[in-house]
């Protein structure tokens, strides 16, 4: 008797992620360390928040005795907001980042984000939604002015990579097989950017000079 095995889904989320002010000067290296931990960055922008706007995002937090210094500091320079997609992203950032508390991040996630650029509970140098529903609220806040494209899931998604990406990494699987390269994982990488399909092709037009000639 055969069992059949329902087909995997693929469910992708998006999160915001946000630099701090008092880190952004390490930005280029957080993003490599969000990329290489499997995420991609959606949208991207650099932004400086008032102090209203500061309340507005926070706004659950309003009233705790920390809340005019946390306004203060997330006012006080320029932050990175980045929307991030991945296969539960919510917990996968939240799990990046470690302990709201950089002090306790360095005792019990040494490793964490936050442990490695923060300071203390209040300057713990990166922010993470904490739900997929505040995760909306804080992307639309971010990104007021571009609106999203859902993300292909489900169906969607097998279609979309059976369309556009299988045959291109098959094709290079298959070459990278009959080359043996010494180092196939950068061989298979320059040839994926070698025969990408969708790399720009500059056509050379032939003038009515060059014809003649």
């Amino acid at each position: 008797m055969q069992v059949l095995m329902p087909e995997p889904q693929i469910f992708v989320e998006k999160t915001l992620a946000l630099i701090k002010p008092d880190v952004v000067a390490k930005e280029e290296e957080i993003e490599d360390l969000i990329l290489r931990s499997g995420f991609m960055v959606v949208q991207k922008r650099k932004l400086q928040l008032s102090p209203e706007q500061c309340s507005i995002f926070y706004a659950d937090q309003y009233g705790k005795m920390f809340f005019p210094n946390l306004a203060a500091y997330m006012s006080s320079g320029p932050s990175v907001a980045m929307v991030l997609a991945r296969y539960c992203a919510v917990s996968h950032w939240k799990e990046l980042l470690g302990p709201s508390n950089s002090i306790k991040a360095r005792m019990t996630h040494p490793h964490s984000l936050r442990a490695i650029y923060g300071t203390d509970d209040l300057r713990n140098g990166l922010h993470g939604s904490l739900s997929i529903s505040s995760a909306e609220r804080e992307i639309r806040f971010m990104f007021p002015e571009v609106i999203s494209e859902p993300i292909p899931a489900g169906q969607r998604a097998r279609d979309y990579l059976n369309l556009h990406v299988n045959p291109t990494l098959l094709a290079g699987l298959t070459a990278l097989c009959k080359e043996k390269p010494a180092d196939p994982m950068t061989w298979l990488a320059d040839w994926l950017m070698e025969h990408n399909p969708n790399k720009p092709r500059l056509q050379h037009h032939v003038t009515e000079e060059e014809h003649q000639e």
